[in-house]
């Protein structure tokens, strides 16, 4: 199961994106309202999540997505849940994803050490010992990082191969006329 960690003022498309085409390749996704069931993002869209966060690990979990936004990115590294799903899925070695300011709450754990990543302009110096990437969408061990919103979609058909496998996510790509 893959779980999109979604706060208030999260970037709506960095969080929607990934559900819609991981859910197209066949992942089973949910939503995780981190400050409420309804969450509304850094434009004004509610949304409402599959569920809220809680404090329990889920054992199923495959991959952990992080959308940027802002305050979106602060309310996720201030949540005790978010904090806890990080340490659990990097000690049972799961995939952990953000993109656009997220990847500083990675940084700022010194998960990036040493590990290739991007973020969106002005949080690199939040992504401590990281080699920063010129790449938009950056993979180095079981962390993907990614720039912003206008690489929403490379960023998730990019986690759609790392779970379901290239050919599937070459087969959304071409379903949802992806030109590049």
């Amino acid at each position: 199961m893959v779980y999109v960690c979604i706060a208030e003022g999260f970037e709506e498309i960095e969080a929607l994106t990934p559900v819609d085409v991981l859910r197209r390749a066949g992942c089973r996704v949910r939503t995780v309202g981190i400050t409420g069931k309804t969450v509304k993002g850094s434009h004004g869209v509610p949304v409402v999540c599959d569920q809220e966060g809680t404090e329990a690990f889920p054992e199923d979990l495959e991959m952990l997505v992080l959308p940027g936004g802002m305050p979106g990115t602060r309310h996720l590294e201030e949540s005790e849940v978010v904090q806890h799903w990080l340490d659990e899925a990097v000690k049972r070695d799961r995939w952990v994803a953000a993109i656009c300011a997220a990847p500083s709450i990675l940084g700022h754990r010194g998960l990036l050490q040493g590990r290739e990543a991007t973020a969106f302009p002005g949080f690199e110096q939040d992504l401590k010992g990281a080699h920063l990437s010129s790449k938009s969408v950056a993979v180095d061990g079981r962390f993907v990082t990614a720039k912003g919103m206008g690489v929403a979609l490379e960023f998730s058909l990019c986690l759609a191969g790392l779970i379901q496998g290239q050919e599937k996510a070459q087969q959304v790509k071409e379903a949802i006329q992806c030109a590049r």
